[in-house]
């Protein structure tokens, strides 16, 4: 027997498997009560009227589910109806579409990927990667990039055996919060400041 994976677009059903996700993921990251999102924000941002970010999910069909002999493809009715009905939920990509002044065309940010410690080794974080590669070429998007946390030795190496390359030059900024909300009050008080120095977002070049 074996487990059947697979990758599919996010479904409104999926939201609190891809909330505990991104939970675990910030736990993983040392960060355990940095989540402030609720069932209803991903809700709205996923599968509302217009919505500006997208998921894939991977799922896994267990052994027990999967049938007696099962070798990890099966076209029959009843494969799909248990895919349906047992299938687990066992990561995610989290994504949204970004632009690339230098090149001229969008392109894919993922935001967040992870994939449960119990499932891994069964290729799902490789699988939902090639997925997002895939939407690229679907949509002739130029790139996908991602931010890696410099001490994540195993995720890092892995990304390179994929071919990705790390922008070491770039240094991510980030403003939220009382930073944000006072630069915010300085919108329509002048225009053409001296000295506003000419700078983008790292995932906005190359």
């Amino acid at each position: 027997m074996t487990t059947r994976t697979r990758v599919r677009t996010a479904r409104p059903e999926d939201v609190p498997a891809i909330l505990g996700l991104v939970r675990e993921l910030a736990e993983y990251e040392r960060e355990p009560d940095a989540v402030e999102a609720v069932e209803a924000d991903f809700r709205a941002a996923l599968f509302g009227p217009d919505p500006r970010v997208h998921a894939f999910v991977a799922e896994v069909l267990p052994d027990d589910e999967a049938g007696e002999g099962s070798t990890g493809t099966d076209t029959s009715g009843a494969a799909d109806a248990r895919w349906d009905t047992h299938a687990r939920i066992a990561g995610t990509a989290v994504w949204f579409v970004s632009f690339s002044t230098w090149r001229g065309r969008h392109g894919i940010w993922l935001e967040d990927l992870f994939v449960r410690p119990t499932y891994r080794g069964l290729g799902l974080g490789q699988a939902l990667l090639a997925e997002l590669a895939a939407e690229c070429d679907r949509r002739g998007y130029a790139r996908l990039e991602w931010n890696v946390l410099d001490w994540n030795e195993p995720a890092l190496g892995f990304y390179r055996r994929l071919g990705a390359e790390p922008l070491e030059e770039w240094t991510v900024h980030r403003l939220t919060d009382a930073p944000l909300r006072t630069l915010a009050r300085q919108a329509g008080g002048a225009t053409g400041a001296a000295g506003s120095p000419g700078t983008s977002p790292a995932q906005d070049r190359r």
